[in-house]
């Protein structure tokens, strides 16, 4: 089927380039912009408790009270405030309301609580409508915030800073594009160095950056298209992962053609038969890898959080348009390009390289398979047990961004001045169930017994504004004594449910809102996925290494080493990051995301490996043999690969926040680990062992394979010769 695309492929190559640029254009200019959303509760179902509690409260209080931005009073000078500052922030307060800044409701009049401990900071409110939190302008209100608060104390003794929700929003789009750019340039240049390194030659450096260019807007488009047919949320983080993806599994399938083009070069094919026969022996392999990586991500949408329900089929978008374009658009460009002109300046592509290192380290395998095997699986199980000390945090905000903007300052210097959790309180709605109004008076014994729950600073009604205007549902407000993104404040959520919930007053009902009741729903939706996502997830990709390798044994074994590498790579993050870095945890979504990438992508070596043991199996060598033999033909696309792949990874690393630094470390760590000990020792190590019993019940895997495809009409190429691939 290969050789056949292949051939069609070089025969219309022209074809193949414009209708890939045409598509290109034409998707992207009719598909739907891709919007992100950094609003944590609209990735959660309906039927959670703070997504209940956030509906209730914008029917019962359309003019939300609760915080979308704050504003920080302090003296420039550090000291405390005094009356005439006080009056300096009334100034400021009333005339940000005149401004009537779009979607602001209220700025609200800082009160006694407001001051700290010290009264060297206050603290105003600023009401947004939480209807709007997901709208473009709602960063753009902290914007306009900050602008107007730095004109109106110009000349004062005080300043003023923005933070809460709608700064956190605008610090993350800026330190989002910032981001983008720097892992973009940083994976280019990773890729033009290494592979010019490689090839030393400017041409190959190039094509797959050009051709990612042209077929990303393929993918980009389709997923805008999916996104809008399919109500897909996504969140801040998708457009990096994206690029990644897209120029890191694009120069992965890159490598596994161009080495097996210039193999074919240098036995005699040639330029146009060795493009065919190089997508003949690679399509396969780069599909069967590429269908792993899809599935892998596409059982996301059974995800409980739209965060992963959009990431998911994106990803899998993303890799599949990769993988078409790696079998017919990448080899139609290059079967166009003279191989003097691809390979120039070097000629090294002529000659048959000693490949000394992979040859060695394939005589060493061979020749003891048993402690091969035994050494890289104690490497991966050593790094494993570290993952036991693995805690997940919950600060969406706070480890997507760098700690100086000024929303990170804010929240940082609330904790302190104030309780941890002053900044972002929770709520309790307390709602009638008979249609009956409330008496706020009455309520007074179970407002103290909220106050009374450990973990809760403050409970208060206020009820000039907690009291809706039906005076069916009263709002009593939490100050928690954590930060409401910790994973005390969440823990103090559950015990704050069962008192709510058990105490409440005859008639009515209490739900639970706020930051920290939203993660407390992830969390219990994580859980979810773990039991649901991760098996159908690794029964699926066992399935197609099933009929790829037509075994039934292999893919045991191979999805075996996967989930070591898994182990060792949430190991070794949870080492770095918490261990050594002193993070009070990982980000909660980490081992989710690891797993994905590891298993996928990280099977994409393994996938080409055996494929290669399989292939010199098929020839008619011993396993111990064949082991060797693929270690030292496959050993240096691998190598490549993974190297190029977890380097894209880790320009993660340039964002500058913890979220991008604990993907992009984690990944890249996920993917050498795969290819540099899975794919390079301990699978073909295992194979050698098995022997014939790998390939059960295939039999077709021994003696002759028999000779190659034979040249293109009208070609002058050799047939390809038996017994060298």
């Amino acid at each position: 089927m290969f050789h056949r695309l292949g051939q069609f492929v070089v025969r219309r190559a022209w074809w193949v380039i414009a209708a890939w640029v045409v598509a290109a254009f034409a998707i992207i200019a009719g598909a739907p912009q891709l919007k992100s959303n950094s609003d944590e509760s609209a990735f959660l179902p309906k039927h959670y408790e703070s997504i209940q509690a956030s509906d209730l409260q914008q029917k019962a209080f359309p003019s939300n009270i609760s915080p979308g931005a704050l504003l920080l009073f302090q003296r420039n000078d550090g000291g405390a405030l005094d009356e005439g500052d006080k009056a300096t922030m009334a100034k400021v307060i009333q005339g940000l309301a005149d401004k009537h800044i779009e979607l602001v409701d209220q700025v609200l009049p800082v009160n006694e609580q407001g001051y700290s401990a010290d009264k060297k900071f206050a603290m105003s409110m600023v009401s947004i409508d939480k209807s709007k939190f997901a709208d473009d302008k709602f960063p753009e209100a902290a914007k306009k915030l900050r602008e107007e608060g730095t004109a109106l104390t110009s000349g004062t003794s005080v300043k003023v800073q923005v933070g809460g929700a709608a700064a956190s929003n605008l610090d993350q789009k800026d330190a989002g594009s910032t981001a983008q750019m720097l892992i973009g340039l940083g994976t280019i240049v990773i890729i033009l160095l290494t592979l010019g390194i490689i090839f030393r030659s400017p041409i190959i450096a190039l094509l797959p950056v050009v051709t990612v260019i042209v077929y990303s807007m393929v993918a980009t488009g389709l997923i805008g298209f999916a996104a809008d047919w399919f109500g897909l949320k996504a969140d801040n983080s998708m457009e990096m992962i994206l690029t990644v993806v897209l120029y890191g599994v694009g120069t992965d399938y890159f490598l596994f053609l161009m080495f097996r083009y210039r193999e074919r070069l240098r036995a005699g094919d040639d330029r146009r038969t060795a493009v065919a026969n190089a997508v003949g022996r690679v399509g396969e392999a780069i599909t069967s890898a590429a269908g792993a990586v899809v599935v892998a991500f596409a059982v996301l949408v059974l995800s409980s959080l739209g965060m992963f329900k959009a990431l998911g089929p994106a990803l899998a978008i993303a890799v599949a348009v990769t993988a078409v374009a790696s079998v017919t658009l990448v080899p139609a460009i290059i079967s166009r390009i003279p191989e003097k002109v691809l390979f120039w300046p070097s000629k090294a592509w002529q000659r048959e390289p000693s490949n000394a290192r992979f040859a060695a380290i394939g005589r060493t395998v061979g020749r003891r398979p048993a402690a091969t095997a035994v050494l890289s699986g104690l490497v991966m199980v050593g790094l494993a047990v570290a993952a036991l000390g693995y805690k997940g945090t919950f600060d969406m905000a706070g480890s997507s961004m760098p700690k100086n903007k000024e929303s990170m300052v804010v929240q940082d210097t609330m904790a302190k001045a104030f309780s941890a959790g002053a900044g972002d309180p929770a709520h309790v709605y307390l709602t009638s169930q008979n249609g009956s109004k409330l008496d706020p008076a009455a309520l007074q014994g179970y407002v103290s017994d909220l106050g009374k729950v450990p973990g809760v600073s403050q409970a208060a009604m206020d009820s000039e504004h907690s009291v809706s205007p039906d005076g069916q549902t009263v709002d009593i407000t939490l100050v928690l004594a954590d930060d409401s993104a910790s994973n005390k404040a969440i823990d103090t959520i559950g015990d704050v449910r069962k008192a709510a919930h058990d105490k409440a007053p005859e008639g009515t009902k209490a739900l639970v809102a706020g930051t920290a009741s939203v993660y407390k729903d992830i969390n219990t939706a994580m859980a979810h996925d773990y039991s649901l996502v991760f098996p159908i997830a690794a029964v699926l990709i066992m399935i197609i290494l099933g009929l790829l390798l037509r075994s039934v044994v292999a893919p045991w074994y191979l999805m075996a080493s996967v989930g070591l590498g898994f182990g060792a790579t949430l190991g070794a993050t949870t080492l770095v990051f918490q261990d050594f870095k002193g993070e009070p945890g990982l980000m909660f979504m980490l081992p989710i995301l690891i797993y994905l990438f590891v298993v996928a992508l990280g099977t994409d070596y393994n996938i080409l490996m055996i494929a290669r043991l399989r292939e010199e199996a098929r020839e008619g060598r011993d396993p111990r043999e064949a082991a060797s033999m693929a270690i030292r033909h496959g050993g240096p696309t691998v190598a490549a690969a993974g190297f190029i792949l977890a380097g894209t990874f880790a320009t993660m690393l340039l964002a500058g926040n913890t979220l991008s630094s604990e993907m992009g470390f984690s990944i890249a760590m996920g993917i050498l680990i795969a290819a540099f000990v899975m794919a390079m020792f301990f699978t073909p190590a295992l194979t050698a062992l098995l022997g014939q019993r790998a390939w059960w019940p295939g039999h077709a895997d021994t003696g002759g394979h028999g000779a190659g495809q034979a040249p293109l009409a009208g070609s002058h190429g050799v047939p390809e010769p038996a017994g060298r691939r």
